[in-house]
């Protein structure tokens, strides 16, 4: 349980006159210390961009537990990517961070080149296999001379369900990565690893007025492209794919003499993409396929393994999910904790498996929901309270140090999506912090180090909001946090924040309603 220091502002009136000289004795003698500092959050959440929105903000020592400040932190909330925090501790702890995922090759052992009977493609999850990993298994099969399949090429994803979208993930997003279909064999279309889509490249043609030429990753005839982009005097193109379908439709322009642009989008029933990628990459490796093409179906048990791909340990991807805030790296992560918990890949089993491995560390799961990996979902409900629980009780994890390194850091190198925030104040360097952006959501989660050497952990969570863009409160926030000292006044720790500061309201920008990571090409 953490201890509360809870910090009031008290003012006492005698008389009428007494106000008067109240308000001269704080102007002579500013109060320091905690007083302070939460005058000066108090402040910042006075912007008229919070009136009438909710506002979940807590900070506490992270060596005590002890908490500072406290608006409205036991108030649930919907956390964004702020859901990533929970779903990757839970992964290192449970799976451990030596965890890989393997892609196996599963069939009869080859007799003269011929593998008698089906040949299966068994996937356990792995977001993070990409085409030239599909093309080196069916190149390791034909170093072991295989030639030919006498039955049909089946690809398993049965370590998963079928249920392919979380709860209430918005119908306008499914076409994008944030949002793409969960499969336990799915392919990625680049080394960000974003499982389940496909990039489309665009490049002009020869001259103005040409057909734009386009390419696609993986290389596939699952997806069909309908080209009506052309080679103009500007690049402004889009990329939609049909609500039900797997057409992929590109118009507008591209640059003449320019290098074009790209998007990504996801595709509808990922496994059946891979399956479609994988039997191009047979044919590559002259291997052929007599039968059709099968889903769904578990391989035998005690099937011989021809071939397997092994990712990258769990130590390394939890980066790869926290500073890009990859969704279908966490989404993965989410079932596949329920996997290994229960036998069953669902989103309930990996909500179970989540609760399981970080209430031990103090977080009391019982007053929250979480119904997905990523937070993709407005059914997950957090509190601000909660999460600096988790922040503070985790420190003392066997694979802390990881997921500390994993989180953006401020204006740091390989900062994430927290580049090019707090630069050029005391945060720089020193934040260590979750964001989250949807419409009308933003937060903002982390570590910081104040101007004592004290260790703090925060977390900011705004709703209900209707700008673009609360961002700039949450850094003058950490930035006030990192400046704070015992001995700092309220206006040396307000000099911090202000530095963070916007002079106006900004416009609607519907970026801003997105990780900076998710912008094609990415704007940080």
């Amino acid at each position: 349980m953490r201890k509360r220091t809870l910090i009031a502002s008290a003012v006492a009136v005698t008389a009428a006159g007494a106000v008067t000289l109240a308000a001269t004795v704080v102007a002579q003698a500013e109060e320091t210390g905690e007083a302070a500092l939460a005058a000066v959050l108090d402040d910042i959440l006075q912007d008229p961009r919070l009136t009438d929105s909710q506002t979940g903000v807590v900070v506490a020592d992270a060596a005590t537990g002890e908490v500072l400040y406290d608006r409205g932190g036991a108030k649930r909330a919907i956390p964004a990517s702020n859901d990533k925090l929970t779903t990757t501790a839970a992964a290192l702890d449970a799976l451990g961070g030596d965890f890989t995922y393997v892609t196996e090759v599963i069939g009869g052992e080859p007799v003269d080149g011929l593998v008698s009977g089906d040949l299966y493609l068994r996937g356990t999850g792995d977001p993070t296999v990409l085409e030239a990993d599909y093309d080196k298994l069916a190149e390791d099969l034909a170093g072991l001379g295989v030639t030919s399949v006498s039955g049909d090429l089946i690809a398993d994803d049965t370590a998963f369900d079928a249920v392919r979208s979380g709860t209430e993930w918005g119908w306008s997003d499914l076409q994008y990565t944030y949002a793409a279909e969960v499969s336990a064999l799915t392919v990625a279309s680049g080394d960000d690893f974003n499982a389940g889509s496909v990039r489309v490249f665009i490049e002009p043609g020869a001259a103005e007025g040409d057909p734009a030429e386009i390419s696609v990753v993986p290389a596939n005839d699952y997806v069909e492209i309908v080209n009506n982009a052309t080679t103009g005097a500007a690049t402004e193109v889009t990329v939609d794919r049909d609500p039900h379908d797997n057409v992929i439709r590109v118009g507008g322009t591209v640059a003449a003499g320019g290098e074009g642009t790209f998007a990504t989008r996801a595709v509808i029933e990922p496994t059946q993409l891979v399956a479609d990628v994988f039997a191009d990459s047979l044919a590559e490796a002259g291997i052929t396929v007599d039968g059709e093409i099968r889903f769904g179906e578990a391989a035998p048990q005690d099937g011989e393994v021809l071939a397997a791909h092994e990712s990258a340990p769990l130590s390394e991807l939890t980066a790869e999910v926290l500073k890009p805030s990859n969704a279908s790296m966490a989404e993965a992560l989410f079932k596949t904790l329920g996997y290994e918990a229960s036998g069953k890949g669902t989103f309930e089993s990996g909500k179970a498996a989540v609760y399981a491995a970080i209430e031990p560390y103090g977080v009391d799961t019982g007053p929250v929901r979480q119904v997905d990996g990523s937070g993709i979902s407005r059914h997950n409900l957090l509190t601000a309270g909660m999460l600096t629980d988790l922040l503070v009780g985790v420190q003392d994890a066997p694979w802390f140090d990881t997921w500390y390194e994993a989180l953006p850091i401020a204006c740091g190198d390989d900062a994430g999506t927290l580049a090019g925030r707090m630069c050029d104040t005391p945060a720089e360097g020193n934040v260590h912090a979750k964001t989250g952006s949807m419409t009308s959501v933003s937060a903002l989660s982390g570590y910081v180090t104040d101007a004592d050497g004290r260790e703090l952990v925060f977390s900011a969570i705004f709703n209900d909001y209707l700008y673009s863009t609360v961002k700039d409160l949450e850094d003058q926030i950490a930035a006030a946090l990192a400046g704070y000292s015992a001995t700092a006044t309220q206006s040396q720790i307000s000099a911090f924040a202000e530095a963070e500061a916007v002079d106006e309201l900004p416009d609607e920008d519907p970026n801003h309603n997105l990780e900076c990571t998710w912008v094609e090409p990415a704007v940080c």
